[in-house]
């Protein structure tokens, strides 16, 4: 059933990574909770993996089991205005279901990477948007006892934050099966038009060109600092923020580069992989960019992405 010694670099984003002990790509309820029991007999550690675009995953590997959910299901639901998906569905298929049945908000997503499932437990967001701004519900298997249970929760149960839920605050402990997104019928010519535009600022201000985990650090909320620079560009992220990009900016680091890993000179928060690097030189990378910003503005970086 299980995949074994599966080289995670090749199903990484970032192209980085050991192998795993055991890998198991889940398209069907079934087969899920038949690996999550065949691994709760083998007394395996599960790690839950969607798109591979933010986790960081170790040279080491990972001694246990990888689950993949890859459900594929995608579907229009009440009055035409809800679209019910797996939890392996791309953004980019979203995206284009929105499209094709002229429905709004889903617009700030066009051009991420990764799979429904992963931006709904990161809380993924862009340009002032979020997951919970569009989230109805969410399916989910609890996988920590003995009988895996199915559990449906609306958007407040979820308990979003900003770069968060529920999902992430329990790690391992649930999959995401699906979820239902309520959208709102817009004239196509200006969902094209947003869509078009995001895209195009992305391709602008991203290093698109290179492997990256997007943002590495998560913005700094305007209430929790008290920056002393006026010059200090102040964003919506949905709230008031002190983008992060800046600060590694004035912190000098643009292009520092410790093995094959470098700090973007394009967006200063992306660590791109420029050749070769290994999570010891991300992490390296990490940990002096937190250190630099620390001892330039008093500040402590946390990490949007997460380690494996």
């Amino acid at each position: 059933m299980f995949e074994k010694n599966v080289p995670l670099k090749q199903i990484s984003y970032y192209k980085i990574g050991g192998k795993a002990k055991y890998f198991f790509e889940a398209k069907n309820i079934n087969d899920l909770i038949s690996a999550v029991l065949r691994s709760q007999y083998l007394n395996e550690k599960i790690f839950i993996l969607a798109g591979a675009t933010n986790v960081l995953i170790d040279d080491k590997g990972f001694n246990g089991l990888i689950i993949k959910p890859n459900f594929q299901h995608i579907s229009a639901g009440r009055q035409d205005i809800e679209i019910t998906a797996g939890s392996g569905i791309t953004i980019a298929q979203l995206v284009d279901c929105s499209i094709a049945k002229s429905l709004s908000g889903l617009e700030w997503a066009a051009g991420l990477p990764g799979t429904l499932g992963g931006a709904i437990r990161g809380n993924a967001g862009a340009f002032g948007k979020e997951m919970k701004d569009i989230i109805e519900s969410v399916v989910s298997l609890n996988i920590s006892q003995k009988k895996p249970q199915i559990i449906k929760r609306d958007a407040i149960d979820c308990q979003f934050e900003y770069r968060s839920s529920i999902f992430k605050k329990i790690q391992s402990k649930e999959i995401i099966l699906e979820a239902s997104l309520k959208l709102t019928k817009e004239n196509i010519f200006d969902i094209n038009q947003e869509i078009e535009k995001n895209i195009n600022y992305r391709i602008a201000n991203h290093p698109m060109d290179y492997p990256s985990l997007g943002s590495t650090f998560k913005n700094i909320p305007l209430k929790n600092i008290n920056l002393k620079d006026e010059n200090a560009p102040i964003k919506n992220d949905p709230f008031p923020i002190i983008p992060v990009a800046y600060l590694i900016s004035k912190a000098g680091l643009i292009g520092t580069s410790i093995g094959g890993a470098m700090i973007s000179p394009k967006h200063p928060n992306f660590i791109i992989n420029v050749s070769e690097a290994t999570s010891s030189d991300v992490k390296k990378l990490i940990q002096l960019t937190k250190n630099k910003v620390k001892e330039k503005f008093n500040i402590e970086l946390v990490e949007e992405i997460e380690y494996l």
